[in-house]
């Protein structure tokens, strides 16, 4: 039968390179030897081009809002927070179209989103077996698209040759009154996003809860790889600091840079020499986090996830308490688009910040915020942002119970982003403001 097989020099569902005598495609499993016919174009991913509902409305935070002032003032050191949650933008790129490699020189503007087939669905087993091996034994894991054959230890099945769904493709977890879901999404291959909750008490005994949202850069080496660490070391960076005392907006400066240090260690690494390409940049993500006490929200972000504040009443206004690093955000800063136009440009995803070796300067941007009512704080990728964009999409689509059911509502929040096509992974924490008073726990 092999002799009759076509010789293909790409999988025709992924692309990947092909050798000589393959029967399956290594990295999605297609079956080789039935070729269909290839698809007259390559997907592409579908932008929101309708304008963002912005951080704030024109005169200010809505009245439930009040950011207190620094706790570092005005005399603070180099690395002391900025006053303001307005994040510093690069001086604006070219109007012309920006090419070259995903880090364009004189922009410094990284493309973080590289061509993926439109969708990754499991294949059916082989009908031309007759009949498939017998029922491994009980404990063994079995492929989830034949249910009969064994997968070895690469992530295979050895009766269909299916490649396994990874662990990061769909996950979920409580910590206490905190809940995060992330999932592949439809049209990724895996799964480059990552979260971490954690939970604590501060000196005085009253408790805190974070959540930290890590979405890896597509167009960069091992960018799985780089959400994950840059989200762990932020998460133990804050268990360390609030407990001692630190301001919480102190912390989540300190717990980014952190989350930097811990990217940039990863291109010294064996494995990113392996995995690296012409094409391809050190391993880069962008990160966003919330700290929420009794009385204090906090926030803290580098690149383009987000932090929405959605009041349990919703007759009051929620509101986006973060502002991209990001081509189109760069655009309306400098005066040079306004949102709708800026926004609808291809370009408009583009980041200007992100963690990695390769960043031109860590520019950590923090704020902090006094609501004088309770809701819940939404931080979250642009897989589900693309499909809530503005402030009041985003209240829309978190369920109304949201405080009481966290874990529910971040199910809601990733099926919303699916509903809408999945484009991109997709991770939303969702953490209810103010902490109910509980006991320690960890991330």
């Amino acid at each position: 039968m092999m002799s009759q097989m076509p010789q293909l020099s790409a999988c025709p569902s992924c692309e990947e390179p092909l050798e000589s005598g393959d029967r399956f495609c290594g990295a999605c499993g297609y079956d080789l030897s039935a070729v269909p016919a290839r698809p007259d174009d390559s997907p592409t991913l579908a932008m929101n081009g309708a304008p963002p509902g912005g951080p704030w409305p024109e005169g200010g935070l809505p009245a439930e809002l009040r950011r207190p002032a620094d706790p570092h003032g005005p005399g603070s050191a180099e690395h002391a927070l900025p006053g303001s949650a307005e994040p510093r933008l690069p001086s604006p790129p070219p109007q012309g179209p920006v090419v070259g490699s995903p880090v364009s020189p004189a922009s410094g503007v990284r493309f973080d989103r590289a061509p993926e087939p439109d969708e990754y669905p499991l294949q059916a087993p082989d009908p031309r077996v007759a009949a498939g091996p017998a029922t491994p034994a009980e404990g063994t894991k079995v492929c989830v698209a034949c249910r009969a054959g064994r997968v070895d230890d690469d992530g295979y099945c050895e009766n269909c040759g299916h490649a396994q769904p990874r662990e990061r493709d769909h996950m979920e977890q409580e910590a206490g009154p905190i809940a995060a879901v992330s999932d592949r999404g439809l049209r990724h291959h895996r799964n480059e996003d990552a979260f971490t909750l954690g939970n604590t008490l501060l000196p005085d005994g009253s408790p805190a809860t974070f959540a930290v949202v890590c979405d890896g850069v597509s167009s960069a080496t091992r960018p799985d790889d780089a959400s994950l660490a840059a989200s762990r070391a932020a998460a133990d960076a804050l268990l360390g600091a609030l407990p001692q005392g630190t301001h919480p907006q102190q912390a989540m400066h300190e717990a980014i840079v952190a989350a930097s240090r811990a990217v940039n260690s990863l291109a010294d690494e064996p494995a990113t020499a392996r995995e690296h390409q012409p094409h391809q940049n050190a391993p880069a993500c962008t990160i966003v986090g919330s700290v929420v006490t009794p009385s204090l929200l906090v926030v803290g972000w580098v690149g383009d996830s987000r932090v929405y504040w959605v009041p349990t009443d919703r007759s009051a206004p929620p509101a986006r308490l973060t502002e991209d690093d990001s081509w189109a955000a760069q655009m309306v800063a400098a005066g040079l688009m306004n949102e709708a136009e800026a926004y609808a440009d291809e370009r408009a995803h583009a980041i200007t910040g992100w963690l990695g070796a390769d960043a031109y300067e860590l520019d950590p941007h923090t704020a902090s915020f006094k609501p004088d009512r309770p809701g819940v704080v939404v931080v979250c990728t642009d897989g589900l942002w693309n499909y809530a964009e503005a402030a009041e999409e985003m209240a829309e689509a978190v369920p109304a119970d949201a405080a009481a059911r966290p874990l529910h509502s971040a199910r809601v929040l990733v099926g919303h982003a699916l509903d809408g096509g999945g484009h991109d992974n997709v991770t939303v924490a969702v953490v209810p403001f103010p902490t109910p008073s509980q006991g320690a726990g960890s991330a």
